[in-house]
């Protein structure tokens, strides 16, 4: 694609989230192809909204998911509750995840981190939430280049409390359970889609590395839904329990 063709559809993504509502897809003339053309125009967008990275979601890649990272503007990172959430009706889209804090910065050089480095660099691993709000009304109809160039439908992120000692707790799979005031509201056989979160983390740290833009200390790492997406009542007090790990609890409303 041109240059012009990326602007148009960072442009075209720009108003969906100034307008605050989903719409079409992006017209036909300036789709992204590729995933490299769906990373052009994210750059871009970030450009045009001008805030700064504050964390990333990711997984790991896959033949048909070859690039699957979105940053999560600073703006969007919420750590109190209650917690605003953009939208209509009368629930939010949310996943409930756990999230790596960086300590130190990851920089380009010579050589891949090993999984143990990068261990090292995380200060801490939090629960969250990740708050999903695609800028298109169907986001189950368009490309994967198409997610991209839309952060993956990323809206922001809720950041819980820390989770003690990660690195000996078994976090690849355990029961989910959520609490909509005193009623169980679901409950999940929580599973990591990528075995473990920390999976992914090891591939972006060396590939944003390679890229010259590198995580930086006090970025969050967000890495995979245990349950896919859940839609969660408003202005109800909600606790998620992950298994014997821990707990976060939220109000979510909706913004103005």
């Amino acid at each position: 694609m041109k240059t012009s063709e990326h602007e148009s559809a960072a442009q075209f993504l720009l108003a969906a989230r100034n307008r605050g509502t989903p719409g079409s897809r992006i017209p036909e003339d300036y789709r992204p192809a590729t995933a490299a053309d769906g990373l052009a125009i994210q750059a871009r967008v970030g450009e045009l909204l001008g805030w700064p990275v504050g964390g990333w979601k990711c997984s790991v890649p896959t033949g048909p998911r070859p690039a699957p990272l979105a940053p999560i503007f600073a703006p969007t990172i919420q750590r109190t509750s209650p917690c605003a959430v953009k939208g209509t009706g009368p629930s939010a889209r949310i996943e409930p995840e756990i999230a790596f804090v960086l300590g130190r910065d990851l920089p380009k050089r010579a050589t891949p981190y090993s999984d143990h480095e990068v261990n090292d660099a995380v200060q801490e691993a939090r629960f969250v939430l990740e708050l999903m709000g695609s800028r298109y009304t169907e986001p189950s109809s368009v490309t994967f280049a198409e997610l991209v160039a839309d952060g993956i439908s990323n809206q922001g992120l809720f950041v819980g409390p820390v989770l003690v000692d990660p690195w000996h707790r078994t976090l690849e799979a355990f029961p989910l359970t959520v609490h909509a005031g005193s009623d169980v509201f679901a409950t999940k056989d929580g599973k990591h889609p990528d075995g473990h979160p920390v999976r992914p983390l090891y591939w972006l740290a060396n590939h944003l590395a390679a890229q010259n833009n590198p995580l930086r200390a006090g970025m969050i790492v967000t890495t995979g839904s245990y349950c896919g997406v859940l839609d969660v009542p408003l202005d109800t007090p909600l606790k998620f329990t992950y298994g014997d790990l821990g707990a976060l609890a939220v109000t979510l409303t909706r913004a103005p």
